[in-house]
């Protein structure tokens, strides 16, 4: 990116999808998606394909893509990558352009923290994988408007592409149905351990996960639109990439931002506390005001915020941590949440990939301490979590980064479609409802994947 960068205005359009038809063949395709017309919180999708380099890391921290950064860690690599990228002189409010897309595994923790290798590697996903990206297309709901961003012989190519016909969406079904890693009893029996650890004094939380997996055949991109009609949400993304043996994908329909930096202010929005929504408006209303009401789930998001506030700390200008929201409620199209808000300025001199790095991963699917939390997830959860509750977003070659926690998130690979669902356990925790949260929070996006009709058989 040099001056030639043109900021070009495109017709507006509601939703993301038609456009990405056109890309989503591309080598590279990436959607950051809002979720809009259907969540009002999203703002900006962010679509691009084709990047200038792709870096990933595997398990053991490896990085490859780029030949001369293979010695690297993993996320000096990504910045060194980044800075590859000129920075613009044109002035503009849109939050990208150009620089990193990508996701960060939750599994990528493992090389930050002494977590241990209990837990079986299941999913063959690298731990990250990013593009350096020179172009975008935007889309700003909030204005109603649409740029396409880049140098003006970028643009042509994208021109071309976008004139294109789209790819027609394919059929898409499971051939069988989910089936749990963990049945109830099994998840009980590690609930139970939880509990000793929390009264012995090793953590006051932990988030507890099981995995559930199904083979299917057919086309993702069509899996992603059903889900996305299903349970809209406002920091959803779509990446997949062809392997040597099929195809490897995420498709994340999270409601939750992981960390937000925009000219050195730094946002987190962790989620702790959840209901279901009601059958009926005053079915709705009381399950929203008893999780509003609710001692145990407030408790468990503050341990969280003090966590995140800690986290922050290590990398804001000391004294600039604050909590401008404490357990706020607010409402999906299948449950309702706690959410609070904690932000910070970024102190001189560092990045918000040293902030990723300081914060990975967020606290809230973790527990408290963190470290130790992750310690007993790695020894109670049988498989390793992948790309789930890891995060996916952007870093802005001018110093902006916006990232998600990569939960109600599914994840693709040789075949199998892999889904998470879990929760923050505390001291007064009940087993039952705690294993039932797990099933409500995915319950929706299992049956839209299960409906052959919806989905396009």
């Amino acid at each position: 990116m040099n001056a030639s960068l043109q900021i070009t205005p495109l017709p507006y359009q509601e939703t993301p999808l038609e456009h990405f038809a056109r890309l989503r063949r591309r080598p590279g395709a990436v959607l950051l998606d809002s979720g809009r017309p259907s969540a009002p919180a999203g703002r900006f999708d962010i679509l691009s394909s084709d990047p200038l380099a792709t870096l990933t890391v595997d398990a053991r921290g490896r990085v490859s893509g780029v030949p001369e950064l293979a010695g690297l860690s993993p996320f000096a690599a990504q910045q060194a990558l980044l800075e590859r990228l000129p920075v613009p002189d044109a002035a503009s409010e849109l939050p990208f352009l150009g620089g990193l897309i990508g996701y960060w595994s939750y599994d990528l923790g493992r090389l930050l923290e002494p977590v241990g290798e209990c837990a079986r590697p299941v999913v063959d996903l690298p731990a990250s994988r990013v593009g350096l990206y020179d172009w975008a297309l935007i889309q700003d709901h909030e204005r109603r408007e649409s740029w396409l961003v880049a140098t003006a012989e970028r643009r042509r190519q994208v021109e071309g592409w976008l004139a294109a016909a789209a790819a027609e969406a394919g059929g898409f079904r499971l051939t069988a149905p989910f089936t749990g890693e963990l049945s109830r009893a099994d998840y009980l029996a590690r609930f139970a351990a939880v509990q000793r650890y929390i009264r012995a004094g090793d953590c006051y939380q932990i988030n507890l996960a099981q995995r559930f997996s199904a083979p299917y055949a057919g086309d993702l991109w069509a899996a992603y639109c059903r889900l996305r009609q299903a349970t809209p949400t406002p920091y959803a993304g779509y990446m997949a990439w062809p392997t040597a043996h099929g195809e490897q994908a995420l498709l994340s329909l999270s409601p939750e931002r992981f960390l937000e930096c925009r000219d050195g202010k730094v946002e987190t929005r962790p989620i702790k506390g959840t209901r279901p929504r009601g059958a009926t408006p005053a079915d709705d209303r009381r399950l929203a005001n008893a999780l509003a009401a609710s001692l145990k789930d407030r408790a468990e998001n503050v341990m969280i915020v003090d966590l995140l506030r800690n986290d922050l700390g290590r990398v804001c200008r000391p004294g600039s941590v604050r909590v401008p929201q404490l357990c706020g409620l607010e409402s999906y199209a299948n449950v309702h949440h706690l959410v609070s808000v904690v932000t910070g300025e970024l102190a001189p001199g560092r990045t918000p990939l040293e902030l990723l790095a300081a914060a990975f991963p967020g606290g809230s699917i973790t527990g408290a301490p963190k470290v130790r939390a992750m310690q007993i997830i790695e020894e109670l959860e049988p498989s390793r979590r992948s790309a789930y509750c890891g995060s996916l977003g952007y870093v802005d070659v001018r110093g902006g980064m916006d990232t998600s926690i990569a939960i109600r998130t599914a994840v693709a690979d040789d075949g199998q479609l892999h889904l998470w669902g879990g929760g923050g356990l505390v001291a007064d925790s009940e087993g039952e409802a705690e294993y039932q949260e797990t099933l409500d929070k995915i319950g929706h996006l299992m049956a839209a994947l299960a409906d052959d009709e919806l989905c396009g058989r």
